[in-house]
């Protein structure tokens, strides 16, 4: 198979003038140039230009509100994968409840008792597989050497339909199923109770003084300490979790044939990060620190995975309201790093924060009292995939619009 640029496959172009920097092929699946230039359909770019209002407006109605039932088929093979890599802590991994359908709050009961997502059956009221979509999760193996970075799991390695319990891949990914023609890969690397501010903490982060303690920088190997004195050294290191997910990723991509069935050595590119974290930095020294660390995160994965234009979204919370306390310092941090409405120029057009706070559901209408994982709660899983999935595509949508010189609402 071609060497995975971790591999990225798809030549990536900087366009002069950009507000940031653009994937040289959008999801429009149109290969499009430079001005004065010829694109390789043979039109010139004047010709393409008045193509625009038509071309862009298919791109917004690709995304309808009720999204259309899949048809079963795989996706051709002729184009490289297009892999997400999902990251955060549980609820990232996943506890929404599939069934049974009598239970409020399943999923089972939302779609077949409240007729919720007619898009997830077939006319016999079977769970639709889509054969486009592959979920592969992998997880770090408890009990290991934490130094061993090469050893994980296969908790999922199967095509998208709803088993057991879910995260919010599967709305995620019947979004990106019905944007992309090409194979699509959810890479999910996560592992539950990891937070940001110390397992997640990524590659540069330094110390800093909080109430009179040292908190740890990357590598550190205790999470903090009385100022003045040394750590106490813990069999683990600030960033371990981080190195992991990432080495465990990259290892799923340089082994397609496993991970994905069919694949034809036509490469993959890694098109977006999916980010879905923060119960466990619920303190005061943690939550002060978020928003700085969730900037440096999405700098060190685009770094890390040779992907600098790939597209990043994040929902908020995980496991709390986010309403008061820390939960809601958090999920306000979240948000600063959103490219429209947040504080850093450099994520616009490539940064997507989605406010879930909305998507809470109480235990009376929830399979469990477990609030830290949203009650099981099938309607939040994958409605926050869902609104993933929607922001993903308009980040697409307004990188497709700039290549067209078009004018999106």
């Amino acid at each position: 198979m071609p060497r995975i640029s971790i591999l990225i496959c798809l030549l990536m172009v900087v366009l002069p003038g950009a507000i940031g920097p653009v994937s040289a092929q959008a999801p429009s699946l149109r290969n499009l140039t430079l001005s004065g230039q010829t694109s390789t359909e043979g039109h010139t770019r004047a010709e393409q230009v008045q193509e625009t209002g038509r071309d862009h407006q298919h791109m917004i109605e690709r995304v309808p509100t009720q999204l259309p039932k899949s048809d079963g088929r795989p996706a051709g093979h002729t184009k490289p994968i297009k892999v997400y890599v999902m990251l955060g802590q549980s609820n990232m991994l996943g506890f929404g409840r599939v069934g049974p359908r009598e239970t409020k709050g399943s999923l089972e009961y939302q779609v077949k008792e409240k007729g919720k997502y007619p898009h997830l059956v077939d006319d016999a009221g079977n769970w639709i597989t889509r054969q486009d979509v592959r979920y592969v999760h992998v997880m770090d193996q408890r009990g290991g050497d934490y130094k061993d970075l090469n050893r994980f799991g296969d908790v999922r390695n199967e095509w998208l339909v709803p088993n057991k319990s879910f995260g919010p891949e599967l709305g995620f990914g019947h979004v990106m199923g019905h944007v992309h023609d090409e194979p699509v890969l959810l890479l999910k690397a996560c592992i539950g109770n990891r937070s940001l501010g110390w397992d997640l903490l990524p590659p540069g982060s330094e110390r800093f003084e909080f109430e009179g303690k040292i908190y740890a920088g990357y590598k550190d190997v205790a999470n903090f300490w009385e100022k003045g004195l040394e750590p106490v050294p813990v069999p683990w290191y600030a960033g371990r979790q981080y190195d992991a997910d990432v080495a465990h990723a990259k290892a799923v991509l340089t082994n397609l044939e496993k991970y994905y069935p069919g694949y034809k050595g036509q490469g993959c590119e890694v098109a977006g990060f999916v980010w879905w974290q923060g119960h466990k930095d619920q303190n005061a020294a943690l939550a002060s620190r978020y928003e700085q660390n969730l900037v440096r995160l999405i700098k060190s994965l685009r770094k890390d995975f040779d992907s600098p234009h790939a597209k990043f979204v994040l929902a908020t919370g995980c496991g709390n309201p986010g309403t008061e306390s820390f939960g809601k310092q958090i999920a306000e941090a979240q948000l600063a790093v959103d490219g429209d409405k947040g504080r850093y120029s450099e994520f616009k057009g490539n940064v997507k924060a989605v406010d879930t706070r909305d998507l809470w559901r109480e235990v009376d209408v929830s399979p469990v009292n477990q609030g830290y994982h949203y009650n099981h709660n099938a309607e939040t899983y994958y409605e926050t995939g869902e609104r993933l999935g929607r922001a993903m595509a308009q980040l697409f949508e307004r990188a497709e619009c700039f290549l067209n010189d078009c004018i999106s609402d």
